[in-house]
C-alpha cells in the first residue's frame, strides 16, 4: 500500500508540474506574471476547482522547503553593514505602516458593519505583506540589492516579527489567563536574547572555519547551505518563532562570509523550483466557498491596502530624507496582504473569536491585492514615471539621506577588468594589470586562494566564474574586459553564453592551451584568444636571440 501511495503522489506531482508548465508557458506568451499563473493552477487543481490533486501534505512540505530556501537567500544578501544602514528607516516604516493599517483599517471595517473583534482581527491581518511574493518579484527584477529593495526587506522583517507577536498574543487571549501576556512577553524576550547570542557565537567562532573547510567541495557547500537553512527554519519554529525567521537568520549568519555569493547563485534554480509548489499550495488553500456577500467590503479594503499602505510608507520615507522615487518603489511592496493574513484569521476561527465570514473577507482581499500588486511591482518604473508629477509632496527639498549615499558611493572605484581563475597565470595577469593602474576584480573557486589573496590589496571574490547566476552578483556595469583563464572548454562555453545573455558590452579574452583549443574557442565566439605557453616560448626565444646577438657583436668588436 505504501508503494501505491508513493506512486500516486509521484504521478500527481508530475501532473501538477505539467499543468504548471503549460500555464506558465501561456502566461509568458501573454506577458503575465508566472506566480499569478501558479496561484490560478493551485485554485484549479484544489478543492475549490477540479480537485485533481490529493497529495496536499507532500505539496505543503515542498512549499515549506521553498519558503525556507527563499528566506535563507534573503538573509544571505543582508550583511551587517547594510543592516546598520537601513535599520532606522526599516523600523520606522515597518512600525508606521503597522500602526496606520491597524487603526484606519479597524475604523473602515467598523464602518462596513462588522463587529469589534472581527474588525480587529481583519485589521491586523491587513498589515501583513507577503515576504515570499515580494522577494520573488524583486529578485526576478534584479532589485533586491537596490536601495528600495533593501529597505523593503528591512520593514518586511519587522512585519514578520509582528506576525509572530500577534499570533502569540491572540493565542494567549484564547486561554483566558490574566498573566499569560506577561509570560509570553518575557518568554519572547528570552528567546530573542538566546537567538542573538547563538548567532554571535556561530558567526564569530564556528561558521568561518567550518565554511572554509566545506567550500573545498562546491557540491558539499550546496548541501550544507540547504541543510543549514532548513535546519534553522525547523529550530526557529520549534522555539516559538517561525520557519521564516529561522531560515532568514540562517542566511544572515553566512552573509558576512566570502561564500555568500556562490551559495546564493547555486540556490537560485532550486529556490524557483520549490516556490512553484508554494504558490500552487497557496492557491489550493484559498477557501472560495466562504466569500459569500463579502465582495463589496473586500473591494473597499483592497483599495485601502493598495493605496493607503504605499502612501504611508512614502510619507515616512520622505520625512526621513529619501527621494520620492525610492519611497514609491519601496511603498509598492506593501500593497498586498500575506498568506499569513489568512492563517491569522483562520487561527481566530479556531479560537472562537471570529466567524467564517472574516476568513472569506480576508481571502478575497488577498486574491485582489496579491494579483494587482504583482502588476504594480512588475511595472513599478513606468508607473512611477506616470505618477511622478503628483508625488512631490513626499520628497523634501533636499533628500539628504540619498545625497549622502551618493557622496559615499561615488568615491568607490568601479572594476574595469574581470579576471576569472587566479592560478599562476591568472594571478600574474591580474597583478600586472593592477600595477598598470587598472581596477581589477578576480574570481576563483579555491577557498584557500581567496583567503590568501583577501589579505592583499587585490579585489577578489569566491565563486565559479562560469556560473551564470554568480555573474549577476558581480559589478558588471563599467567593466571593459572579462578575461577567463579557466582551463576547461565547457566552462568557457558556459561563460561566453552567460556574457552574451547579459549583453556584456566589454571585450572578452579567453586563455587557450594550444591552437586546437583556440580554434574551438573562436568558434564559440571568443573574440580574443590568449596563448600563454606559445607567448612564453616566443618571449623566451626573443630574449635568447637578443642575448646571442649582443654577445656576437661584443666578440666582433673585441
Amino acid at each position: 500500500m505504501g508503494g501505491v501511495a508513493m506512486t500516486d503522489a509521484f504521478a500527481e506531482l508530475s501532473l501538477l508540474m505539467v499543468i504548471a508548465a503549460v500555464a506558465g508557458a501561456i502566461a509568458v506568451s501573454l506577458k503575465q506574471p508566472l506566480l499569478i499563473a501558479y496561484i490560478v493552477v493551485g485554485i484549479a487543481v484544489g478543492p475549490a476547482g477540479f480537485a485533481l490533486v490529493s497529495s496536499h501534505d507532500q505539496i505543503e512540505v515542498l512549499a515549506q522547503v521553498g519558503v525556507a530556501v527563499l528566506l535563507f537567500v534573503v538573509g544571505l544578501k543582508l550583511d551587517l553593514t547594510r543592516v546598520r544602514d537601513i535599520g532606522p528607516v526599516a523600523l520606522a516604516t515597518g512600525l508606521g505602516q503597522l500602526a496606520f493599517t491597524i487603526v484606519f483599517g479597524f475604523l473602515i471595517i467598523l464602518a462596513l458593519g462588522k463587529g469589534l473583534v472581527e474588525s480587529l482581527y481583519v485589521a491586523v491581518a491587513l498589515t501583513f505583506s507577503s515576504t515570499i511574493i515580494i522577494v520573488k518579484l524583486l529578485s526576478d527584477k534584479g532589485e533586491l540589492d537596490a536601495l528600495h529593495g533593501r529597505i523593503a526587506i528591512g520593514f518586511l522583517i519587522v512585519q514578520d516579527i509582528a506576525v509572530v507577536l500577534a499570533m502569540m498574543a491572540m493565542s494567549s487571549l484564547g486561554t483566558g489567563a490574566d498573566a499569560s501576556a506577561w509570560i509570553v512577553a518575557i518568554a519572547l524576550v528570552g528567546r530573542i536574547a538566546a537567538a542573538a547570542l547563538l548567532m554571535f557565537v556561530l558567526m564569530r567562532y564556528v561558521l568561518p572555519d567550518l565554511l572554509h573547510r566545506i567550500a573545498r567541495s562546491q557540491e558539499l557547500l550546496l548541501i550544507f547551505a540547504i541543510a543549514w537553512g532548513t535546519g534553522l527554519a525547523a529550530l526557529g519554529e520549534w522555539v516559538g518563532f517561525s520557519k521564516e525567521a529561522g531560515a532568514f537568520l540562517a542566511g544572515f549568519s553566512l552573509a558576512s562570509t566570502a561564500y555568500r555569493e556562490v551559495i546564493s547563485a547555486r540556490l537560485t534554480g532550486i529556490r524557483d523550483f520549490l516556490l512553484l509548489f508554494f504558490f500552487i499550495h497557496l492557491g489550493a488553500e484559498l477557501d472560495m466557498t466562504t466569500l459569500g456577500a463579502e465582495v463589496w467590503p473586500a473591494i473597499w479594503l483592497s483599495l485601502f491596502v493598495l493605496i493607503g499602505n504605499p502612501l504611508i510608507v512614502m510619507a515616512i520615507m520622505g520625512g526621513m530624507g529619501y527621494r520620492k522615487r525610492t519611497g514609491f518603489l519601496a511603498g509598492l511592496t506593501v500593497a498586498q496582504i500575506s498568506e499569513f493574513s489568512i492563517v491569522f484569521v483562520a487561527m481566530g476561527i479556531s479560537l472562537g473569536h471570529v466567524g467564517v465570514e472574516a476568513l472569506g473577507l480576508t481571502t478575497l482581499v488577498g486574491l485582489i491585492t496579491i494579483t494587482l500588486s504583482t502588476y504594480m511591482i512588475l511595472y513599478s518604473h513606468p508607473l512611477y514615471r506616470t505618477l511622478a508629477p503628483l508625488l512631490g509632496v513626499f520628497e523634501r527639498r533636499r533628500p539628504y539621506r540619498e545625497l549622502g549615499d551618493e557622496d559615499t558611493t561615488s568615491d568607490e572605484a568601479q572594476p574595469e577588468v574581470l579576471v576569472i581563475g587566479l592560478g599562476r597565470y591568472g594571478l600574474r595577469l591580474a597583478r600586472r594589470l593592477s600595477d598598470e593602474g587598472l581596477q581589477v576584480i578576480g574570481v576563483d573557486s579555491d577557498p584557500d586562494v581567496v583567503r590568501r589573496l583577501a589579505e592583499t590589496d587585490l579585489n577578489v571574490r569566491f565563486g565559479d566564474g562560469h556560473d551564470a547566476a554568480f555573474l549577476d552578483s558581480l559589478p558588471m556595469d563599467g567593466l571593459r574586459w572579462a578575461i577567463s583563464t579557466l582551463p576547461e572548454l565547457d566552462s568557457n562555453r558556459v561563460l561566453l553564453y552567460a556574457l552574451a545573455e547579459r549583453r556584456f558590452s566589454g571585450e572578452i579574452a579567453v586563455v587557450a592551451r594550444d591552437d586546437a583549443q583556440g580554434a574551438q574557442l573562436w568558434q564559440m565566439g571568443a573574440p580574443v584568444i590568449l596563448y600563454p605557453f606559445r607567448d612564453a616560448v616566443d618571449f623566451a626565444a626573443d630574449n635568447i636571440m637578443a642575448i646571442i646577438r649582443r654577445r656576437s657583436e661584443a666578440d666582433a668588436t673585441s
